[in-house]
């Protein structure tokens, strides 16, 4: 039973109903959540507590022990649910927790369609870790549905996207996917665009992952991880994969991350605004040779990008700049109000160099071949003024070709 079901009074369950029909702000502030019921707290309750007093055996108030179940952690799983359109969410300690329970769906002799281009420790855990238990993988452009139908098995019973893709923003089509998956459960890592910019279900994904730890979130201050499904079965496999193996949230972060969730809207607005007009102004500058941004008219699937992202293109961005490598890594290291850092999607702006950090892991034939150059610079625009973003940009630049 749902906590907020069993405590809160009539004025203010109806209240709970109506959110269904407000606008995605408003469920970002107010879904799954009402004041606490004992002293009227607007801000939800961190259950830190390992177990619970049961009334009898056999008869609780919906919760046992805290893997198995929180009330502050159910609060996140049921707002990630509503924002992404699924029946539901589970929480997980981190990114990779999320996408290990998503795996951990498939048996022995299953095959699973992976995109060529995703986080690193993606094809890490598939191949050092999955592989060991007989289950294939196969690495597919998934830009091109018809390269992901041919890839199809009889024993395929996934297919794993990234969209935008980790670090060359490359986009799948989720709806062209869907249309040729058959059998198979397609899962759609939307950690970098969120559901304020994209809900996969909507175009045809049975189940959407987050890394939480990056824009859900938003503070650099939680990792985290999230699924939400389609259905109740797959849902239900979820949960039961995260009580079994322990894959859980927990109470503190899963409310740092609540709390982040109410700004996510307003946030991921000018985190679009700034990327755009980074994106331009790297685009005019005569020592960057490339940029990768889908808001740019000349991103190669910028008319994917118009029909599926729905209030912008997101926070991140990859460029080159002339001298390869040798200028890329002088530029991370010249660098001042911006950090050279690891994660993504905060309000700090943030530049990695994929080759060496993320992405190290992969082969550096596997890492070419997804597009992943040696001198390929990773930005995450964060909320700073974005005249002092272009001054560090454009300091460093100066300083790496020089």
């Amino acid at each position: 039973m749902n906590l907020t079901e069993q405590t809160v009074d009539k004025g203010t369950t109806k209240k709970k109903d109506s959110i269904s029909e407000t606008g995605f702000a408003t469920k970002a502030i107010h879904a799954a959540q009402v004041p606490d019921p004992t002293t009227g707290a607007i801000s939800l309750p961190i259950y830190q507590t390992t177990t619970y007093v049961q009334q009898a055996v056999g008869v609780n108030k919906g919760f046992t022990y805290s893997r198995s179940g929180n009330p502050t952690v159910q609060v996140l799983e049921e707002n990630l649910g509503i924002l992404e359109k699924g029946v539901g969410g589970a929480c997980f300690g981190t990114g990779m927790a999320a996408i290990s329970a998503a795996f951990a769906l498939l048996s022995q002799g299953d095959h699973a369609i992976i995109s060529n281009v995703v986080y690193g420790g993606t094809p890490r855990l598939c191949n050092m870790i999955l592989s060991r238990y007989g289950i294939k993988f196969s690495y597919v452009d998934s830009g091109d549905a018809e390269a992901v139908r041919n890839a199809i098995r009889k024993e395929t019973k996934m297919i794993f996207v990234e969209t935008p893709a980790n670090p060359t923003l490359k986009l799948t089509d989720i709806k062209a996917i869907s249309e040729v998956k058959g059998e198979a459960k397609l899962v759609v890592d939307n950690t970098f665009l969120t559901p304020a910019l994209q809900v996969p279900i909507d175009l045809g994904a049975d189940i959407t992952l987050h890394s939480t730890t990056k824009f859900i979130e938003g503070h650099n201050t939680t990792v985290g991880g999230a699924i939400i499904t389609k259905t109740k079965k797959d849902l239900d496999d979820i949960k039961y994969i995260q009580n079994a193996m322990g894959l859980i949230q927990s109470p503190f972060n899963a409310w740092l991350t609540i709390r982040g969730l109410k700004t996510l809207e307003v946030r991921m607005k000018k985190h679009c605004e700034n990327a755009q007009i980074i994106a331009e102004y790297l685009e005019g500058h005569p020592k960057v040779t490339k940029v990768l941004y889908p808001g740019l008219d000349s991103f190669p699937q910028a008319s994917i990008a118009r029909r599926q992202h729905l209030r912008g293109h997101g926070g991140l961005l990859a460029f080159e700049l002339k001298g390869g490598v040798k200028s890329g890594l002088k530029f991370a290291s010249s660098i001042s109000l911006i950090s050279l850092a690891e994660n993504l999607g905060a309000v700090e702006s943030m530049v990695t160099h994929p080759a060496t950090m993320t992405h190290a892991a992969m082969s550096k034939k596997a890492r070419l071949e997804a597009g992943i150059t040696d001198g390929l610079i990773r930005l995450s625009v964060g909320l700073e003024d974005v005249d002092d973003l272009i001054f560090d940009l454009d300091q460093a630049i100066k300083k790496s070709t020089s």
